[in-house]
């Protein structure tokens, strides 16, 4: 049941008319081992402003059995329908509702989410409400700011453990009463139960103690590094207590480790939920803990920014959610004894790419967005709202100073805790500190869409001095189909002046920083001096663009991009590349021969395992078809170079040795991929465990060397739920019609299959290496795109648009065939913006080809 959409217009006439005062909420979930339905009992108190008013309440439930609205009972057929319960003639001032439904358990990862462990057999249940899905399992006023208290009862079976908002309390047969909520919002409520382990600490600081808890499933138990997660919440906690200025503003704070988790977390006020891929069960690199730590800092910063201070409406989703991303990197950077001070190398690796990317398709969009509805928000989890909204956020901290910025935050959470602002609210606080006016900043970066270039414009005379130095800024036309007009926009930037050493490293000799608004800037700075090897603009990542490398830069960047002394200004050099292979300014060819020249070189893990994932996308879709194997055949022979010549047990050699695994291709290198699975060949250091394994056989498998059999002894051998994945995504990568029409049919033709598997079916069933295996399921794309969107739940649509358009069929034919759709099927505005960025995909990759072919 999708349940019906919430327009901004209905949400404002409500949030005119109510007041919410508090919740009560009585589930019953003692059958939740067996599913089905579950008994849901909400009492709302709330005031209506004036009398006779008629609004409604938010209810997605199969069946609703009693509707009383101020002690009149309601017929439940006469006023539920579509998700809302009509609430006709409010008398002014106080009123109660109940309402009792039986609500529905599901397996999409929305609303009360049920998965049973294949380990021990044993349900578990987590709820997930962000945006619209409180509604799944509660009568409730969907909107954000229409905050309430909310006490949970909750009846649950024998020897089950129930987490809430609220401290944990003794259960009394089964049934656990929790105390009232502070005043939040419907979204962040949140109800986990089931048989979890646990374990508990606390944080300590002037005689205060927040109990601090993490679960998991027992099944995962094991490798459950509670230490180390303790010690990133409670560096969190220090760094972000003192520079908000604001105690931590709840009870306690528990981390669930939950299966089948659609995003990386959820900031549910006091009980985050975190996908527990996230508890390792094998090898894993040091990039992949400093992600985890990351998505750690970004829920715990989310208390303060976002669940005691709360967007009005989702159009500041934006800043609730760069908010968090960008003081969560920060923390990371520069809180006492952090482990990850490089952290904004990878941001500029990993996040920066991504608002760039998302930047430069026809749904770009301006940081606040316009966001009319519900639909509207849920596809606006994307590069913009996060990474670019982060990246501008790093760019204002450069322009009004990191302490002033902070004492903005600080009173602005002083003067609005427990309530529901706008942008207008932190900017205001800003323009107080910093003394600053931010109103054209604001205009110009957060209500226009599209991304600057910054190129140099260098003269120098015959002996190498500088006599000209200027930033030239522009702004390209948006992607057609975008709105807006191109912007050029303040920024305050570093340029970094490099030269090679004794020793062959660049090391930056001078850091120069200014602002730069304009067309034009000149920077006198730089005049009368020699110039240096490299010069690089944006030097440190503080603003948000695309910059360019002179062509005497580029050329020592080219011979030397593995030699700068610092990790950042190689990330950026990196990153410049990869934007100009997507834009056809650099041919795929060319950026493979200079990642084989500096990876060896390059320290960070996070940024080769990044380049693993752009050389090989750039091989599979920007390079000339003709040269393509050529292309694979060349990265296939390096990974496997580097991957004997890696030291043991390093990082960099687990990251080679999944980077040959995802493209080994020639006899002997399948035979090396299947001789490590069965262990008749080793390589000193290398660990071949269960998550290895499987990277092994999914490869084995996608090229016709591991039949079902395989697979099935696979699985016997991961008997849980991701073996259970990883069996699925083998299964869906076998190259023949039949695995292909099976994985096609348990997706679109049933909607049987949970979240986490449907995912993983869907990455086994598009494999780079059979386009022609592929080919046919173009057509039947477009033949059933609009009904899965209309009939599936948001996330389990979004899935399948995404995932099974067919962006490996890089043709004028493809681009013609969803022309043609987009033209007649009339799509929602949500479904035709997942639909047209797949088609931006196509265009790029036929631009990057021609470029390729080219060059060649």
């Amino acid at each position: 049941m999708p349940g019906t959409n919430l327009t901004r217009e209905e949400a404002q006439q409500r949030a005119r008319l109510l007041t919410v005062d508090a919740y009560e909420i009585e589930l019953d979930l003692s059958g939740a081992q067996e599913g089905g339905t579950y008994r849901s009992v909400t009492t709302v108190r709330f005031d209506a402003a004036e009398a006779g008013a008629e609004t409604f309440i938010d209810l997605v439930a199969p069946t609703v059995h009693e509707v009383v609205l101020n002690g009149d009972a309601l017929d439940p057929a006469e006023v539920f329908r579509d998700s809302r319960i009509a609430l006709p003639g409010l008398p002014a001032g106080r009123n109660e509702l109940r309402v009792v439904a039986d609500c529905a358990y599901t397996n999409t990862g929305e609303g009360l989410h049920r998965f049973v462990d294949p380990v021990d057999q044993q349900a578990y249940l987590y709820t997930q409400f962000e945006v619209p899905d409180a509604r799944r399992v509660f009568a409730s006023f969907e909107q954000p700011d229409l905050k309430a208290t909310f006490q949970f009862t909750v009846t649950a079976p024998e020897g089950w453990t129930v987490i809430s908002n609220s401290p944990t309390p003794e259960p009394k047969d089964n049934v656990w009463r929790f105390e009232p909520t502070p005043r939040i919002s419907t979204y962040i409520t949140a109800l986990i139960a089931g048989p979890y382990h646990s374990v508990h600490s606390a944080y300590e600081k002037d005689g205060r103690s927040v109990p601090l808890g993490i679960y998991c499933r027992p099944s995962l138990a094991e490798y459950l590094d509670s230490d180390a997660i303790f010690d990133v919440t409670r560096q969190g906690f220090a760094w972000f207590e003192e520079k908000f200025d604001y105690a931590y503003p709840f009870a306690k704070y528990d981390q669930l480790f939950v299966p089948e988790f659609n995003a990386g977390a959820m900031e549910n006020a006091g009980a985050v939920t975190i996908r527990d891929q996230y508890v390792f069960r094998s090898k894993v690199t040091d990039a992949a803990y400093e992600t985890r730590a990351e998505t750690i800092l970004h829920e715990l910063a989310h208390m303060w920014f976002g669940d005691l201070v709360t967007m009005e409406w989702w159009n500041d989703l934006w800043l609730n959610e760069s908010f968090a991303t960008y003081t969560s990197i920060a923390c990371q950077a520069h809180a006492p004894g952090s482990t990850w001070p490089h952290s904004w190398t990878t941001f500029a690796n990993s996040m920066k790419t991504w608002a760039y990317r998302q930047d430069q398709l026809p749904s770009t969009h301006p940081i606040m967005a316009e966001i009319n509805d519900l639909d509207d928000v849920l596809v606006n989890f994307d590069g913009i709202t996060y990474a670019k909204g982060a990246s501008v956020l790093k760019q204002l901290v450069a322009y009004v100073g990191m302490d002033e910025f902070f004492r903005g935050v600080q009173a602005y959470f002083k003067r609005h805790a427990y309530r529901n602002t706008r942008l207008s609210d932190l900017l205001g606080a800003l323009e107080e500190t910093s003394g600053r006016d931010l109103k054209t900043w604001s205009k110009k970066w957060l209500e226009t869409a599209g991304i600057n270039v910054l190129r140099p414009r260098i003269e120098t005379d015959a002996s190498g001095t500088v006599t000209s130095f200027a930033v030239r800024q522009e702004a390209p036309a948006l992607p057609a189909g975008a709105k807006g007009e191109p912007t050029l926009r303040p920024h305050r930037i570093a340029i970094g002046l490099y030269d090679l050493d004794a020793t062959g490293k660049l090391v930056r000799s001078e850091r120069i920083e200014l602002d730069v608004d304009g067309e034009l800037t000149e920077v006198p700075q730089l005049t009368g001096k020699k110039r240096s090897a490299v010069i690089l603009l944006n030097d440190d990542d503080l603003t948000y663009a695309k910059v360019r490398l002179d062509p005497d830069s580029l050329a020592v960047v080219t011979e030397h991009l593995g030699d700068f002394a610092e990790s950042l200004p190689r990330a950026l050099c990196w990153a410049s590349a990869w934007d100009m292979v997507r834009d056809g300014e650099l041919a795929t060819r060319d950026y493979l021969s200079l990642v084989l020249s500096g990876i060896a070189k390059e320290s960070d893990i996070g940024v080769v395992q990044s380049l693993h994932r752009q050389v090989k996308l750039a091989i599979e879709l920007y390079a000339a078809p003709a040269w393509r194997e050529t292309g694979l055949a060349k990265w296939s022979e390096a990974a496997l170079d580097h991957l004997r010549a890696a030291a043991p047990a390093s990082d960099h050699q687990l990251a080679w040795a999944r980077a040959f695994a995802a493209t080994a291709r020639t006899d002997a290198q399948l035979d090396l991929v299947s001789g490590l699975l069965a262990g008749t060949e080793t390589i000193e250091g290398l660990a071949v465990d269960t998550e290895l394994r499987w990277a092994l056989l999914e490869r084995l498998a996608a090229t016709g060397r591991a039949d079902e059999a395989a697979i099935a002894a696979e699985l016997e051998r991961d008997k849980t739920s991701a073996g259970e994945r990883h069996a699925a995504t083998a299964r869906a990568a076998r190259p023949t019609r039949q695995a292909k029409t099976e994985a096609w049919a348990s997706v679109v033709e049933s909607d049987q299959l949970p979240n986490a598997v449907q995912e993983a079916v869907i990455g086994g069933f598009v494999q780079t290496d059979q386009r022609e295996l592929l080919a046919p399921y173009a057509e039947k794309y477009f033949a059933v795109v609009k009904d899965i969107w209309d009939s599936r739940s948001h996330e389990m649509a979004q899935q399948i648009v995404v995932g099974l358009y067919p962006s490996l069929q890089i043709s004028q034919d493809t681009l013609d065939a969803t022309d043609a759709w987009l033209a007649s099927a009339e799509p929602s505005p949500a479904l035709r913006r997942l639909v047209t960025e797949s088609r931006a995909g196509i265009e790029r990759a036929l631009k990057a080809q021609a470029a390729d072919a080219a060059a060649g």
